[in-house]
């Protein structure tokens, strides 16, 4: 298969591990308190923090001038020996959450040719979130002049039976530190046996493997983007750019076509889903029931179930022969319509209590999404695609995926003062 390689990966070669990775830039973006805190524990020591824009401070700082700042740098961590390079590895990694469980990792990196982000998209690997591409231009211009990328991509195999990790020999440990702000503890070591990984990797593409778990072996999903979604289409798009400007052999090896990441296995414990409910607020609820029985008239059986609630009446309906992403994508559907007849707006909510809390109040209203069974994320993006925006969440912010690993992906640069 060769769609997850080993890669030429870049450590940072500092004293001070903690104050290097931070957590990824598109966290805690209403707390720009949380960011402040991170610069002071960062300092003037090399940080991963130097080479992001934290979303929280869009609009504070100039994007350009800030642009500028990071592209330099990445040039200086380049050309001062800030970096350590591990030449075709793989990285396990053990990550141990803010609730004390550890979330097992293998870095390395994805081929883009076997990667679609399109509606209908029929490629092993698959976005498991619908792609906005209006987010994709900035990303791709940041892209075009990087000199590394650092990755907060996460990606999902379905491995109920976990050859991938089973088959993971630890080699040399390379890092063991405590991640600044309650991020937890994370050690990492170099893969000793590559080819066994590759060849554990390879099985989740065997047709016998397939059929058991999706039914059919046709059009397979072997990889599933589960954070980072619109970075992995950033970096395919340019890839797309640039490929018709090199020749056969530079587009087999040109580190372009490939982006770093993490892989986890979906069965791990550590991999939580939380649904994300829908609340509309300054409305008028009292038709919000019947209405929502009108809208699911025809879907209305024994299957997953919705709980309407307003601030007299909680009602469960169970709809029948729709996988998660269609019950999602069909609930966002009638809360627009819902809106546009009787107005309001609507807000995604995180926890149960909160969405009955908010629902339950005169004037407001709220649909409780159903929880994602670990089965169903990759079978219900098999059958139906992507997700729609805002349909659930994977863990809590600070056990998001730090920065920590880079990537040469200009290749115009030459890395002489790389530490091999």
């Amino acid at each position: 298969m060769d769609i997850f390689r080993p890669a030429d990966i870049l450590l940072p070669n500092v004293e001070d591990m903690t104050a290097w990775s931070v957590v990824a830039c598109d966290q805690f973006t209403s707390e720009p308190e949380y960011w402040q805190q991170v610069r002071k524990i960062a300092g003037d020591k090399p940080s991963a923090l130097n080479m992001i824009l934290p979303e929280a401070e869009l609009g504070i700082k100039d994007t350009e001038t800030e642009s500028e700042k990071i592209y330099s740098v990445m040039r200086s961590y380049l050309e001062s020996g800030v970096f350590t390079e591990l030449k075709d590895s793989f990285l396990y990694i053990e990550r141990t959450l803010s609730d004390g469980t550890v979330r097992p990792g293998l870095v390395g990196m994805l081929d883009l040719e076997a990667y679609d982000w399109t509606e209908g998209s029929v490629s092993p690997i698959r976005a498991t979130e619908h792609t906005v591409e209006d987010r994709l231009p900035p990303r791709i211009r940041v892209r075009e002049k990087a000199l590394v990328e650092m990755p907060h991509i996460m990606v999902f195999i379905d491995d109920p039976e976990d050859y991938v990790f089973s088959s993971v020999k630890k080699g040399k440990l390379l890092y063991d530190f405590e991640l600044m702000q309650h991020g937890g503890h994370i050690k990492g070591w170099q893969v000793s046996d590559n080819a066994a990984v590759e060849a554990a990797v390879d099985k989740l593409g065997d047709k016998d493997e397939l059929i058991k778990k999706y039914g059919s072996a046709d059009d397979p999903i072997v990889f599933a983007i589960g954070d980072g979604n619109h970075s992995v289409a950033a970096a395919k798009q340019y890839w797309e750019e640039i490929k018709p400007m090199l020749s056969t052999e530079e587009r087999k090896t040109h580190p372009a076509r490939f982006a770093l990441c993490e892989i986890n296995n979906i069965h791990s414990p550590a991999i939580t889903f939380e649904p994300i409910h829908k609340v509309l607020f300054d409305t008028e609820a009292e038709q919000f029931i019947s209405e929502a029985k009108k809208y699911f008239a025809d879907d209305i059986g024994k299957g997953k179930a919705i709980t309407i609630v307003t601030h007299d009446v909680t009602e469960t309906i169970e709809l029948a022969d729709m996988t998660l992403g269609e019950i999602i994508g069909s609930c966002e559907s009638f809360c627009k319509a819902y809106i546009e007849r009787f107005g309001g707006r609507i807000d995604y909510i995180h926890g149960d209590e909160e969405c009955i809390g908010m629902a339950g109040k005169e004037h407001d209203a709220g649909i409780l999404m159903p929880r994602m069974e670990k089965s169903e994320l990759f079978t219900s993006v098999y059958k139906s695609g992507p997700f729609p925006k805002k349909s659930f969440s994977i863990g809590h912010g600070p056990d998001k995926r730090y920065y920590l690993e880079c990537r040469i992906i200009n290749p115009c640069h030459k890395a002489e003062n790389v530490i091999k």
